[in-house]
């Protein structure tokens, strides 16, 4: 199911310079092998500075396959860091299918699952009739996510989590190796 090339994941060079990058864990046994049935997500995303420089990462498991994948931005929000790495993750995947994506962001959480049918039916304002921050990103996710059967859960952050702290390591990674000017 996972995407192995393509320009996926490449989402925010055009805004920020810093590139986007796949990578395999060392438990994966080949690059060619594709993650089958059922797939599990953890995303997350991560900020140094809000703004600063942002990272994003994600962790797939099906199958008893692991695959991660990662990217940064030079100036970001944390919000559009756990959006993107939701995003990535969905267009990673190469077929339609079911998906349950783990996310420690009650921004990404709420937003997809409470508020994004208000903001489309009320033309992306907010209840308060303000434009949807984001809104940019909010489409995207909205398309990846209808592509697929996704089952949205919310995790705790930095509670031991291990899926979660694997995605929150890979967003660190993001920061750390595609925009290396970031400070720690």
């Amino acid at each position: 199911l996972y995407a192995d090339t393509g320009a996926a994941g490449l989402a925010c060079e055009a805004e920020t310079g810093c590139r986007s990058r796949r990578t395999l864990d060392a438990s994966q046994p080949a690059v060619g092998r594709r993650l089958s049935g059922p797939v599990e997500i953890y995303t997350d995303g991560a900020c140094r500075g809000n703004p600063g420089p942002g990272g994003w990462g994600v962790l797939f498991k099906a199958g008893g396959r692991e695959k991660t994948l990662y990217g940064g931005a030079a100036e970001t929000t944390n919000n559009r860091m756990e959006l993107t790495a939701a995003i990535e993750a969905l267009r990673a995947l190469k077929r339609p299918g079911d998906v349950t994506l783990h996310t420690d962001s009650r921004y990404v959480m709420d937003g997809i699952t409470r508020w994004l049918a208000n903001w489309k039916r009320r033309g992306w304002t907010t209840a308060a009739n303000k434009p949807v921050k984001n809104r940019d990103l909010w489409q995207a996710l909205d398309a990846a996510a209808a592509v697929h059967r996704v089952h949205w859960v919310w995790v705790k952050g930095h509670d031991g989590n291990p899926g979660n702290e694997r995605a929150d390591a890979l967003a660190n990674r993001g920061i750390d190796e595609l925009c290396p000017r970031a400070v720690p």
